[in-house]
């Protein structure tokens, strides 16, 4: 078998952390199913300004930031030991790292493999990341001066990974901002195809090391007004900013079943493109993403109207949104069916360098349960687009999803707000243990 239809990447483990204490896949789903918000406070182990945060829509311009958000828990906690390393690296590596390391870890016991037993193999390990401000600044005598060049590089999230583990394939940080994750899928899936490595590990990490993005975003009047995120959803104010981490392992079809492996999900084709020019840099481009979208079923070589399921971006922005839905509607919604849609984002918030490989475990998890989890928040739609012309519907119940032949399709978008889109096609066989 030499051409990707024949050999598709196929995903054999998965791991995740996401807001709510959950570090676990029946974690994860049984809050997915049971339509549970993540949502929590603004973090108070984190030296924040937090009386500051939530006066700045005090100042002229700028919108008022809620106590609300999806954090991680456990995201001050690492054990540094069992991981080899000292604590005073530990104390200057970017939570990013530690985080990575540790669902890496998991998901690679989820697949069946040792993790302390691969030293030397050809795997190759792709994470998804942007910078979030950990730590005190380069130009300063500190007690961390000498462990800052690799405690906050981003080379070294995926870095860490591959040294700790012994992997001697690529190893890769990808920054291409929100879309960054399902960007690392699509790069380690072709790295696998090159025959680059044997397999990968490939995810994306979002831990907040400062609470600049709620500045950012305050400043341009595009936080959620209530602390909640609500994709495609009739008056929503804009997004509420979250934390997570996924990862998947990855490896050829064919060797999966040599070695005996649970195939989860079958990548059958991926893309990544730019908006290019016109609208400013950060505003989405909706026939940039139609573009892509007809570019991924071109590369899985199947038809949009297989497709039960769509996990979009949806962050909850006024922008964003109906532009994405315009999208949608002229590619998978233009075939006479009506597909469910719906966004991880409504439960945990815009975990952002992250937020693609939660929604892709998301739709892996769906797919292995045979059901559809609701999307929250979304009981009134936007009225920006006509629902009964557009193809779509959102998901807000939870509801079965029948398989095609044996197989359950869906499709799964990223976007980023330096103009970087990114979309999977998976196929998900039914297994007959649905116990992930």
């Amino acid at each position: 078998m030499n051409t990707a239809m024949d050999d598709p990447i196929v995903v054999v483990g998965m791991g995740v952390e996401a807001p709510g204490g959950i570090e676990s896949l029946p974690e994860f789903w049984s809050a997915l199913a049971e339509s549970r918000e993540l949502i929590g406070p603004l973090p108070r182990d984190r030296e924040w300004p937090i009386a500051e945060l939530l006066s700045l829509g005090r100042n002229e311009g700028w919108s008022a930031v809620r106590d609300a958000g999806g954090f991680l828990t456990g995201a001050t906690e690492f054990d540094a030991r069992f991981f080899g390393i000292t604590p005073r690296e530990a104390v200057a590596m970017d939570p990013q790292q530690r985080v990575g390391m540790r669902v890496a870890w998991r998901a690679l016991e989820h697949a069946g493999l040792n993790p302390g037993a691969l030293d030397g193999a050809s795997a190759g390990v792709w994470m998804g990341v942007s910078i979030t401000e950990y730590g005190p600044r380069f130009a300063a005598v500190t007690e961390h001066s000498g462990y800052r060049v690799t405690g906050s590089a981003l080379g070294a999230v995926a870095g860490r990974i591959s040294h700790g583990l012994g992997l001697i394939g690529p190893s890769i940080s990808v920054d291409t901002a929100c879309a960054s994750s399902l960007t690392a899928v699509h790069q380690a899936a072709a790295a696998i195809r090159a025959g680059e490595c044997d397999w990968a590990l490939a995810g994306g990490v979002c831990v907040m090391g400062s609470p600049g993005a709620f500045y950012e975003f305050a400043k341009n009047n595009a936080l959620a007004t209530d602390g909640h995120c609500r994709p495609y959803a009739a008056g929503t104010t804009g997004t509420l900013w979250g934390e997570g981490s996924g990862v998947v392992v990855l490896e050829r079809e064919s060797r999966a079943r040599e070695l005996g492996h649970q195939i989860y999900g079958r990548l059958l084709g991926s893309r990544v493109n730019h908006n290019g020019k016109g609208a400013p840099m950060a505003v989405p481009s909706a026939a940039a993403q139609e573009r892509l979208v007809r570019d991924s079923l071109a590369a899985a070589g199947i038809e949009s109207e297989l497709i039960g399921l769509i996990e979009g971006h949806g962050t909850g922005t006024p922008v964003g949104d109906p532009l994405e839905l315009t999208a949608l509607s002229n590619t998978y919604g233009s075939t006479g069916n009506t597909v469910p849609l719906g966004s991880v984002k409504s439960n945990v918030g815009h975990a952002q360098a992250a937020s693609g490989m939660l929604g892709l475990i998301k739709v892996l998890l769906c797919g292995a349960e045979g059901h559809i989890a609701p999307t929250l928040w979304a009981d009134q739609p936007t009225t920006e687009i006509d629902w009964n012309a557009s193809g779509l519907r959102l998901a807000t119940k939870f509801e079965p999803w029948e398989p095609i032949d044996g197989v359950r399709y869906a499709a799964v978008s990223s976007f980023g707000v330096a103009g970087t889109n990114a979309h999977a096609i998976l196929g998900m066989p039914v297994l007959e243990d649905t116990d992930v």
